[in-house]
């Protein structure tokens, strides 16, 4: 499936929060890209170029591309409950981001790729679908070869000292997790104003 393949760091600065890519390079060059460096000035946006930010934002953040994000927002619209929330939720229940999410690799990027060469399953079946949404109940395990095995613990050794969310569980013995719930606006904690994304797409 298609992908940003771009510059991570660059994405942050133009920006002006670490959505991707090495922290200390983001703090190193904490001002906008281009010739002028950090003499260059953010000018004033404008309500659209602030929403269209918020969006481009929200999409690198969880590395989708724009056909593909238009069309988790149609079915977040078509959802009963708050559409913001809804499409939050879409995206943060994307396999590759419970992988990650659950430390069996330390990047999005790694766990889209542990996903599409097939070292996952999904209730027992093998998948390499980065984009599949997971529901309550679902459980996500590394395949039991050696590889798959080497993959997901080298993850865990990475990201041990990162926090699972309460809405996954994790049993990092047998490299297995289960969604127990969908998470809430505030677990998911957006870097971004989602209603601003809303209102881009309502115009």
């Amino acid at each position: 499936m298609a992908r940003y393949t771009g510059p991570k760091t660059k994405v942050s600065r133009r920006y002006g929060v670490l959505i991707s890519g090495s922290p200390r390079a983001f703090e190193n060059k904490n001002y906008p890209p281009g010739m002028h460096g950090p003499k260059g000035s953010r000018r004033k946006q404008s309500d659209y170029a602030t929403a269209l930010a918020e969006k481009q934002k929200l999409r690198h953040q969880y590395g989708v591309l724009e056909r593909q994000f238009r069309r988790y927002f149609e079915i977040a619209s078509r959802r009963r409950g708050v559409t913001g929330e809804i499409l939050l939720q879409l995206l943060e229940t994307r396999l590759d981001n419970v992988v990650h999410k659950m430390g069996f690799s330390k990047t999005l990027r790694g766990a889209r790729q542990m996903v599409g060469h097939g070292h996952v399953t999904v209730n027992g079946r093998k998948t390499n679908i980065s984009s599949m949404n997971l529901r309550a109940g679902d459980k996500v395990a590394v395949k039991g070869s050696d590889k798959s095995n080497r993959l997901a613990r080298r993850g865990l050794e990475l990201t041990q000292i990162v926090t699972v969310p309460d809405w996954l569980l994790v049993d990092k013995d047998n490299l297995s997790g289960t969604v127990v719930r969908i998470p809430t606006r505030e677990e998911i904690n957006p870097i971004v104003n989602e209603q601003l994304v809303v209102e881009l797409y309502a115009r």
